[in-house]
């Protein structure tokens, strides 16, 4: 029998985000330097200059992937992939107040669905849409690990529980103010 030869593929394709990398202030240049020197292996700080560039940019752009693959000598698609997995990484600019609800099965049974539709009626957009003055965004996102204190979402960093049609109002006025 003849051996037949394969040919080895990566398990990611190559992504195109063109050309152009981002550059930053020295206040920035150091913060992320300081990062870099926590991390024996330098793939180890993506996620924290992830979150870095994100800041100063508003969202992972192609430039500031561009910019991270050559700070941490990484393929862009490294980057890439890490950036596509995370609902806390965004890929796409989002309002100033990205609302990610949470859409599992302890926030479903406990009233998601009431929650996102009171939430789209009010801002007027559907999920995955940002208001027309960049203030909101809604997401539906997998699980936050909160299925305790059902139904919640996230904005920011910011953990909202216990969720109410009238807490959701309070919430959405004080971010109004």
């Amino acid at each position: 029998m003849s051996q037949q030869l394969t040919q080895i593929v990566p398990l990611s394709q190559p992504v195109d985000i063109g050309d152009e990398v981002a550059a930053f202030s020295s206040e920035v240049e150091a913060e992320i330097d300081w990062h870099r020197a926590k991390y024996p292996l330098l793939r180890s700080a993506i996620l924290p200059l992830m979150f870095i560039v994100q800041r100063e940019r508003g969202y992972l752009d192609p430039p500031g992937v561009a910019y991270l693959a050559k700070r941490l000598k990484l393929r862009i698609t490294d980057i890439w992939e890490v950036a596509t997995f995370y609902s806390m990484l965004h890929t796409e600019p989002v309002g100033k107040y990205h609302i990610q609800i949470c859409k599992t099965l302890s926030c479903k049974i406990m009233g998601e669905p009431a929650i996102t539709d009171h939430i789209c009626n009010r801002l007027g957009i559907k999920p995955g849409e940002t208001t027309a003055d960049g203030r909101f965004t809604v997401s539906l996102v997998e699980c936050l690990g909160s299925c305790g204190t059902a139904p919640m979402f996230q904005i920011g960093f910011d953990y909202h529980e216990n969720l109410t049609l009238a807490r959701v109002d309070q919430i959405l006025d004080s971010l109004a103010a």
